[in-house]
């Protein structure tokens, strides 16, 4: 497969791009040119740039999308369709990873650890104890969302000893959590909201002024989906006027640019989208994505095909 051209429009995991490289002809978009699109039949992508309808237009002999990511947002799903190009991504092998983190969040904003943290490195502890914060322990969790990784957290909360609901397009089948057709009926009944939905139309800003307010001053909100997700400028706003308990993010609107006014804020904690960023589930995802170009290039099925 040596001369099939696969393009990576941005540096990505460095096993995965040196594995296209070696089982590829690789093109990386900083040293690639106009006329080398009619050589391009794959194009792998990630959470940061995936394929528009520009990038597609621009590769007339694209046949496959593989994005080393679970996410498709940013992949033009219907230009994709109209064109017969295939896509897939990389479900499953990271979900105990960003599940890991949702709680860890969730844990870092009530238990203040990163705060506590500093308290000790700055020298602080000697001139008298932290203090106290809130427990994890117990507390009404609720997520939007019950996907693979929505459940994920749900299980790890309920080890926690929380009462977990949530709110989805529909109600999920013996589950044994409640169900809140009304996201903003699941937000009034939390004290942490966990965002871990699939960013569509119907989700962006899902999380707005509404939802923010009926959590609560004592609410806390996590986001391990994606930072549209959120309605921004209002978490902020509800953070600094104390309308929001805290929050712990790992996503955000126009990553990595994150508002500078979440920065002092000793309830928020901010992470840089690594949720499935781990060594062990990077090399099975960079895996996953090679499996799926071998696959289709050789006429077998997709491991995990969207389209």
């Amino acid at each position: 497969m040596e001369s099939i051209g696969v393009f990576m429009p941005r540096p990505t995991f460095p096993y995965l791009e040196n594995e296209l490289e070696r089982r590829f002809k690789l093109f990386r978009f900083w040293n690639f040119a106009q006329s080398d699109s009619d050589s391009i039949r794959a194009l792998v992508g990630n959470t940061k740039i995936g394929a528009d309808a520009e990038m597609i237009d621009s590769l007339p002999k694209l046949e496959i999308v593989s994005t080393f990511s679970v996410g498709l947002d940013k992949i033009d799903l219907t230009k994709c369709k109209e064109r017969g190009i295939r896509v897939t991504n990389t479900p499953d092998v990271l979900t105990d990873d960003v599940a890991d983190l949702a709680v860890g969040l969730a844990l870092a904003v009530l238990r203040r650890i990163c705060e506590s943290d500093r308290f000790v490195k700055n020298g602080l502890w000697k001139k008298g104890d932290f203090e106290l914060c809130t427990k994890f322990s117990g507390k009404a969790v609720g997520i939007i969302g019950l996907g693979r990784i929505g459940s994920a957290i749900a299980k790890r909360a309920a080890a926690f000893g929380c009462p977990v609901s949530y709110h989805s397009r529909s109600e999920k089948p013996d589950t044994g959590f409640k169900y809140y057709s009304n996201i903003l009926d699941l937000a009034a009944n939390s004290e942490i909201l966990i965002v871990a939905c699939a960013l569509t139309e119907e989700t962006h800003h899902i999380v707005n002024r509404q939802v923010i307010d009926a959590l609560g001053p004592k609410g806390v909100l996590i986001n391990v989906g994606r930072g549209p997700h959120i309605d921004e400028p209002e978490l902020v706003s509800a953070l600094i006027e104390g309308r929001l308990g805290g929050a712990g993010l790992d996503v955000f609107e126009d990553e990595p640019d994150v508002p500078g006014e979440l920065f002092g804020l000793g309830n928020v904690v901010l992470l840089p989208h690594v949720g499935s960023d781990t060594i062990e589930t990077s090399k099975a995802m960079a895996e996953l994505v090679i499996e799926n170009l071998e696959a289709h290039f050789l006429n077998k099925p997709l491991l995990t095909p969207v389209i």
